[in-house]
């Protein structure tokens, strides 16, 4: 069963690992100096908070596939939604390994399907590509279209 994901930035990591840690009743089941992500099955959630520097508030939404097909389906609803897609194979962040799909809905809010097939030991870091900058990127504007399946590391964008 696939779960929807929100990623919020914060400024007082501590503070927001209490809280949320209060109102799911239960902690987060990855936890690191920047970064705490809870699993849960009720409701079914993918629920992070990252204290990267960015704006406090709402970084971006997203639903995770359980599988590659899964993700696959995913991508295809998000091109018949009419919005362009950016494709990343093999993205290294927020301490896994995922292979993803990013767009933007018509307000400008971020949109992440993803499935993720492994962990990472850092927040940031990524495939020989991607070398020169910061990996596992999400687009900050309506990307332009690329084919499925490029590695679209970074083109003018920010880090999850």
């Amino acid at each position: 069963m696939n779960r929807f994901h929100v990623h919020l930035n914060v400024a007082d990591l501590e503070a927001s690992i209490r809280f949320y840690t209060a109102l799911f009743g239960a902690g987060p089941k990855v936890l690191k100096d920047d970064y705490a992500k809870w699993l849960l099955d009720d409701p079914r959630v993918n629920f992070a908070v990252s204290r990267t520097g960015r704006a406090p508030g709402v970084d971006h939404l997203g639903l995770e596939a359980d599988d590659a097909a899964g993700l696959a389906e995913f991508g295809a609803r998000l091109d018949t939604a009419g919005g362009r897609v950016l494709p990343e194979a093999d993205a290294h962040c927020c301490y896994a390994r995922s292979d993803k799909f990013w767009t933007e809905d018509p307000q400008g809010t971020r949109w992440e399907t993803f499935h993720t097939h492994g962990e990472a030991a850092t927040y940031h870091g990524g495939p020989a590509a991607c070398a020169g900058g910061t990996a596992a990127c999400a687009p900050t504007r309506q990307p332009a279209a690329q084919p499925v399946g490029v590695n679209a590391c970074c083109a003018g964008s920010d880090c999850c």
